[in-house]
C-alpha cells in the first residue's frame, strides 16, 4: 500500500495541515497473530501517519513474551494487533492501570480473538471470539428491528462466513467518529465476524453487517464497529481487516483513523473525504 488514491492523499494532506501542532503517541502491540502482522502493521502505521495526528512507535513481544514490558503510559493510543500468548501478569496489569487511567485503545480484528481467560482484557474489547468462548463469557450483541439485543441464547463465540464484499450500516450517525459517515457504505472482499460474545459492559454500537446466511453467516446484522469505556479510558472496537488486501478500503481507513484520534482524545477532528464508498461500489485506497 505504497500509492494513494489522489482523494485520499488531498484529503490526508488538510488534515496534517490542520493538525500540525497536535503531538499524539500510538503504539502498536503485534509479534504473535494467526493472522499476517507482518504485513498488516505497517499499514496501520502508515494510516495513523497519513493523518498528521500521530507519531507511532511498533512493540512486537517475539516468540517469548517473558520479557514484554511497553511503557504504555507514554501512549495517548495503543493498537491491538496481537493474538497470541500471554502477557507476563506484571504487563498485564500496567495495561489495565493504563485503560483504567484515561489512556485509550484500538482493537484491529483477530486482537479479539486474545487472551480469552484473561476478565479484564475480555472486559476491555467488550465482545470476543474464539479460544473456547461461549455463553459463559457473556451475550451476543445483535441489531435487530432497530434496536440493539443482548441475546443469551447458549454457543460458541466468534465464527465468519467465507469472505464477500459487505454492507456496513452506521447505527449511530452522531458519535463523533461515525458523524458524516455515509448511512450505508460497502466494505471490500473480507471476513465479517460474527457469533462474537463477551461481557459487552459499557458497550455503544456504531455500525452493523449483515451476516448472509448464503455466506455461511448467522442471519444476525453483527456489530462491526463499536465502542467500549473503560474506567476513564476510551475503546475503539474493528472487526475489519483479514489482511492487507481487506484493509485496502477508504471505510476502513477512515474509520481506523477516526476511531484512534476518539479513543486518543475524546473527539475527532477529521474531515471526511468528499468520496466515500456507496451501499454500491467500494471504494479502495489504491
Amino acid at each position: 500500500m505504497r500509492q494513494f488514491c489522489a482523494i485520499f492523499v488531498a484529503m490526508m494532506l488538510l488534515t496534517t495541515a490542520r493538525a500540525s501542532e497536535t503531538d499524539l503517541k500510538a503504539l502498536i502491540v503485534d509479534g504473535q497473530n494467526n493472522h499476517n502482522w507482518k504485513g498488516t502493521t505497517p499499514v496501520l502505521k502508515q494510516y495513523l501517519e497519513q493523518t498528521g495526528l500521530f507519531d507511532v512507535d511498533v512493540a512486537s513481544t517475539g516468540k517469548d513474551t517473558s520479557e514484554f514490558a511497553p511503557k504504555f503510559a507514554d501512549y495517548s493510543v495503543v493498537v491491538l494487533n496481537y493474538n497470541g500468548s500471554d502477557w507476563p501478569k506484571e504487563t498485564q496489569q500496567k495495561f489495565v492501570e493504563y485503560v483504567r487511567g484515561g489512556g485509550g485503545v484500538v482493537v484491529f480484528h483477530a486482537a479479539n480473538n486474545s487472551f480469552p481467560k484473561w476478565k479484564e482484557y475480555n472486559t476491555i474489547t467488550g465482545l470476543g471470539g474464539w479460544g473456547g468462548r461461549n455463553e459463559k463469557d457473556g451475550p451476543y450483541i445483535r441489531y435487530r428491528d432497530g434496536k440493539i439485543v443482548r441475546d443469551l441464547s447458549p454457543g460458541r463465540g466468534g465464527s465468519h462466513g467465507r469472505q464477500h464484499e459487505y454492507i456496513v450500516e452506521t447505527i449511530d450517525p452522531k458519535h463523533p467518529i461515525t458523524k458524516g459517515l455515509p448511512a450505508k457504505w460497502r466494505h471490500v472482499s473480507d471476513e465479517l465476524y460474527d457469533r462474537l460474545r463477551g461481557p459487552a459492559e459499557n458497550l455503544h454500537v456504531l455500525a452493523a453487517a449483515y451476516s448472509d446466511k448464503s455466506t455461511n453467516g448467522t442471519g444476525e446484522n453483527e456489530p462491526v464497529l463499536f465502542t467500549i469505556n473503560y474506567g476513564k479510558g476510551r475503546v475503539f472496537h474493528t472487526v475489519m481487516g483479514d489482511n492487507v488486501q481487506q484493509m485496502n478500503c477508504v471505510g476502513f481507513a477512515v474509520t481506523l483513523q477516526r476511531g484512534a484520534e476518539w479513543a486518543a482524545t475524546g473527539h475527532v477532528t477529521q474531515e471526511i473525504p468528499e468520496k466515500m464508498p456507496t451501499s454500491e461500489t467500494v471504494l479502495r485506497v489504491n
